[in-house]
């Protein structure tokens, strides 16, 4: 099945729900091509992004700048919505009025920026991208609502609205753009932290940067894993690298000594290459986030990305890292590795 914007996958496309509604549900789940589809993505671009630093040039389809534009929309409405003066230190409430202009304008945007045979797909993206942001109600954001974010990339790609030959700029355009967006939300808007496990966890707020960005590191690496709590090179690969990135944004946003309040990420500085760093966070993505009820009852379903079980013994897909692929990606026109429906 080719997905490409000129001959786009056909799909019922329909609003999205909550199909994960109790515990027992998280087997379906488990077993479904959605979840399946996400970690073939999130494999796939771990191999595309090997090597790469954000200051690389990158080419930009249409699309891909459109949504960027779009970003940037959020931004400005952010920066037109000033936090208030209120008694609580957390949630400001001015994030629900942001959170309000965003709804108004996310359907418009998109659909200005995917192309004109993809526009029945408008109101089943535009749920995932609404849901990118945090929670309008608790005033938090947490690996849920990154999740939402990684599903709205995954149906862009399963549509043909963008190729695999745009991974590279997906990542170090696209999702570089939404990850220092949501930053800029949380600081703004002191939200919380949805689902934290506090010092245990990896991250506050994000999870998916540090395994992209620890892709990045897994081959020409110009440091070693015990190196990056280090402050100068911190300073030095910030902006390059996105797993330096989260660690620069945790050194800014946090008090104390680093095994003391990241203790996870202090852990992983012991691991020896880049690569299996990547993979174990993978695993523990597995486990921490994708296994979690509290986190996957709040997922969509709908005619894109669905709970339709795979066939019985489908592996996992995971990422070979280390070695780049001799195969140039950009003469690739094969469906991307995550697509379920494909049987692959």
């Amino acid at each position: 099945m080719a997905t490409s914007a000129e001959t786009p996958a056909k799909y019922a496309y329909k609003i999205p729900e909550k199909l994960v509604k109790t515990r027992m549900d998280m087997t379906l789940w488990e077993q479904s091509e959605a979840y399946y589809d996400v970690f073939g993505f999130i494999s796939s671009m771990c191999v595309a992004l090997q090597g790469t630093k954000q200051s690389q040039p990158v080419e930009l389809s249409p699309v891909i700048e459109k949504l960027i534009e779009a970003l940037k929309r959020f931004e400005q409405l952010a920066i037109e919505t000033p936090p208030v003066d209120q008694p609580a230190r957390f949630g400001n409430i001015a994030y629900r009025s942001w959170f309000q202009k965003m709804q108004g304008e996310s359907a418009a945007l998109i659909e200005q920026a995917i192309p004109e045979q993809l526009k029945d797909a408008v109101p089943e993206l535009n749920v995932y991208l609404q849901e990118s942001f945090g929670n309008a109600t608790r005033i938090d954001y947490g690996t849920g609502h990154e999740l939402s974010f990684i599903m709205f990339l995954m149906c862009l790609f399963k549509i043909g609205a963008i190729e695999r030959k745009d991974e590279v700029a997906v990542g170090l355009r696209l999702f570089v753009q939404y990850l220092n967006f949501v930053r800029k939300l949380q600081v703004t808007y002191r939200m919380e932290p949805a689902g934290s496990h506090g010092v245990w966890s990896l991250d506050d707020f994000q999870f998916v940067p540090f395994i992209w960005g620890s892709a990045q590191l897994a081959v020409r690496s110009p440091i070693e894993p015990a190196q990056f709590i280090e402050d100068n090179i911190i300073d030095t690969y910030r902006k390059e690298y996105m797993f330096v990135g989260c660690i620069d944004y945790i050194r800014q946003v946090k008090t104390g000594h680093f095994a003391e309040h990241s203790n996870q990420l202090w852990s992983i500085s012991a691991v020896p290459s880049w690569a299996k760093i990547s993979t174990g966070l993978i695993k523990m993505y597995q486990k921490e986030v994708m296994s979690k009820f509290p986190v996957i009852q709040h997922v969509y379903f709908g005619s894109i990305l669905t709970l339709t079980p795979v066939q019985p013994g489908k592996m996992l897909p995971s990422p070979r890292l280390g070695i780049l692929p001799k195969v140039n990606l950009a003469t690739v026109t094969a469906p991307p590795k995550f697509d379920a429906a494909d049987g692959k």
